[in-house]
């Protein structure tokens, strides 16, 4: 359960639409319980369940493809759709910002930036999770890092 928040952030990398995002995390909760056995214990519960999420998000990413899912306005209107309560204008604008300069990074990049700089992952985690080795990972979030940084600072965004 403690798991979940950092889950969904994690989905919501992987799949921008909440209701996709969500689902992502249902399947990989899903798949956590029925492959508990291969777990090993001693090992970091966040790097497997996060290495799972990445394997469901492409084994659907590839059922999708199959079958042409589309995403209607609708819900693309509810995923840009701001929390009034959780800040100011100006601060939700460079959250907006932020989450679509990572959401426009190559698939790569923003996985690594999501597991190191968001999630909190040593490069060694996080190369584990995504299967490459630790300088591809290194060589990944810096080209992400820095991408983030050029696009942000272009928009204006300080912060």
């Amino acid at each position: 359960m403690e798991l979940l928040p950092r889950l969904r952030r994690f989905a919501k990398v992987l799949r921008p639409a909440d209701a996709d995002a969500q689902d992502l995390v249902q399947q990989t909760v899903e798949r956590a319980l029925a492959s508990r056995s291969g777990f090993r214990p001693g090992t970091r519960l966040d790097s497997w369940t996060f290495t799972l999420m990445r394997r469901v998000a492409i084994d659907e990413g590839r059922k999708a493809q199959r079958w042409g899912r589309l995403l209607t306005s609708d819900e693309e209107g509810a995923a840009r759709a701001a929390d009034p309560a959780q800040a100011g204008e100006a601060l939700r604008a460079d959250g907006f910002a932020a989450r679509d300069a990572l959401h426009a990074l190559p698939d790569d990049q923003r996985h690594a930036v999501a597991l190191v700089l968001i999630e909190g992952l040593s490069y060694a985690e996080a190369a584990q999770v995504l299967g490459v080795p630790a300088g591809t990972l290194t060589s990944r979030l810096v080209r992400g890092r820095q991408s983030l940084i050029e696009t942000l600072a272009a928009q204006g965004v300080t912060g």
